[in-house]
């Protein structure tokens, strides 16, 4: 998000602009001018004023177009495979959606000073106008404030499919370590040497060994997928 400061001074016949760079906010304005539609040659200087501040705000809803379409971009990578570029992302548009607010609320009340304001520089006509920049620039801040709260719905998200992930893995290697501790004590117990283990002697001790440990370790995974742990 690009930002700038944009300054107007308001006179009974005259409205002076000040921009820090140049740019395409107050265009509509100009080809409205150049081109003598509507009502903009016909009005005071507080008409040609507040059709530079609805200009202004007008921007905004372009930029949380763009933004609602990140989020919605973003809520779909959330769902289907998470990663950290998008917990990364979605930091940045926190960010983004805090600077946002930082800079659309001087306008609710810069409307709203003109709205009560009590001057002969701005007609009774020309306030219903500066009404509706006011409830523009209300809507603004409330969807600011709704995709603020779409964000931090989206990272609690994120960290509890993480968090399932992380079970599910652990759930995995605790299955396969469970199954594998009576097979480890059976391979301890025979693999002490000691002289006088009947067992070491017989001739099928080897292989009966290796189906006791095969009929454990299968019955075992059975059992786990019976109980649906697997």
């Amino acid at each position: 998000i690009i930002s700038e400061q944009v300054s107007l001074i308001l006179g009974r016949n005259f409205v002076i602009s000040f921009q820090e760079a140049g740019g395409n906010t107050f265009d509509p304005v100009r080809m409205r001018l150049k081109g003598s539609k509507g009502r903009i040659r016909e009005m005071r200087a507080d008409y040609l004023a507040y059709s530079l501040i609805d200009s202004i705000v007008d921007n905004y809803f372009v930029v949380l177009e763009k933004l609602g379409e990140r989020l919605e971009l973003l809520e779909d990578e959330l769902l289907d495979h998470p990663t950290p570029d998008t917990l990364e992302e979605l930091h940045v548009l926190r960010n983004e959606m805090i600077f946002l607010r930082k800079s659309a609320w001087p306008l609710r009340e810069v409307s709203n000073n003109l709205l009560r304001a009590e001057s002969d520089l701005i007609t009774r006509s020309t306030q219903i106008y500066i009404k509706d920049i006011y409830d523009h620039t209300i809507q603004v801040i409330d969807t600011i404030e709704t995709y603020r709260d779409m964000l931090s719905g989206m990272l609690d998200i994120y960290l509890s499919s993480i968090s399932n992930r992380m079970n599910e893995v652990m759930k995995v290697l605790t299955i396969i370590a469970t199954i594998f501790i009576p097979l480890t004590f059976l391979a301890g117990v025979y693999g002490m040497n000691f002289q006088y283990m009947p067992e070491l002697s017989w001739k099928w001790g080897y292989p009966v060994l290796w189906c006791i440990m095969a009929v454990i370790g299968i019955s075992m995974f059975f059992y786990f997928r019976k109980k649906k742990w697997l």
